[in-house]
């Protein structure tokens, strides 16, 4: 197995992802907090990014959802401060 710099990419994101969730789960980020859906959404682009080299249907539908609920979030999150 070859590891071109498309999977660079796609380790950097899988790494942005962990490094996420272990922030969250230490408490230094909320699942509520704008920080969260950003990086949850720039580490799955990242893996998407991969896939568009080496693609796996499995890992870009789960990558798809990452990314499409981390953009609800932003937009709830932009919306909650426009109401207060």
């Amino acid at each position: 197995m070859q590891y071109a710099w498309y999977d660079f990419v796609g380790s950097i994101g899988v790494g942005v992802i962990i490094f996420t969730y272990i922030l969250l789960q230490i408490g230094k980020i909320r699942s509520e907090q704008l920080t969260y859906s950003l990086l949850n959404a720039f580490g799955a682009s990242l893996i998407i990014f991969s896939l568009f080299y080496n693609f796996n249907f499995s890992a870009f539908i789960v990558e798809f959802f990452w990314v499409l609920i981390s953009l609800f979030g932003i937009v709830r999150y932009f919306l909650d401060r426009s109401r207060s």
